[in-house]
């Protein structure tokens, strides 16, 4: 496992490396520059990203949920002290984890286990809720073409259906393939959708 922890604080960070320890086969890179942080984070490549910010200010927050937002990989992320406000930003941001005055050796592994799964279960989740925003968009797509075909040969709803899916087996193509091309040469025509 390549893990990467963030932290400007030499101390800090040799305790979180001692603690990983017992994850087993991994290999821990040490950032404690902010600047150039995402082009090391990019570098290294981690499965998982350990940020310890002790008390950071606004600003500072602010910049690490942006590196938050920008990979797509579990971040734990360790304060010494929060605010509502600040949670919700670090849940906004994608954090996996926010710990809040709870940096000890004995709890990293527990805590980097947690935010991979929470990572884990949320890429599943918005998984499938971009196949559901998908199939939405297929169904809609496939309904206009029908609306189309019922318009342009005075048939029903079950034939337009019957037309567009035997025309997509004929041709090899997915269902939906068949009904874009029918509302773009609609729309070129300059029929009215």
């Amino acid at each position: 496992m390549r893990i990467a922890v963030i932290d400007e604080n030499p101390v800090r960070a040799a305790i979180i490396e001692d603690g990983l320890a017992e994850v087993g086969e991994r290999d821990v890179f040490v950032i404690s520059e902010r600047t150039g942080m995402a082009r090391a984070i990019e570098t290294i490549d981690p499965e998982v990203i350990l940020i310890d910010l002790g008390n950071p200010s606004r600003d500072m927050l602010e910049e690490y949920f942006a590196v938050s937002r920008a990979v797509s990989r579990p971040i734990a992320m360790f304060v010494e002290q929060s605010d509502d406000d600040t949670i919700a930003a670090a849940i906004d941001a994608g954090v996996s984890a926010y710990i809040v005055d709870g940096l000890s050796q004995r709890r990293l592994k527990p805590i980097l286990d947690l935010a991979v799964r929470r990572f884990q279960a949320f890429s599943r989740l918005q998984t499938e809720l971009q196949e559901a925003r998908d199939a939405l968009s297929d169904r809609t797509t496939i309904d206009k073409a029908k609306k189309i075909l019922i318009q342009k040969r005075n048939i029903g709803e079950p034939e337009a259906h019957k037309l567009l899916r035997d025309h997509a087996m004929n041709s090899n193509k997915r269902m939906v393939e068949v009904a874009e091309a029918i509302v773009t040469a609609e729309t070129l025509l300059g029929g009215g959708l």
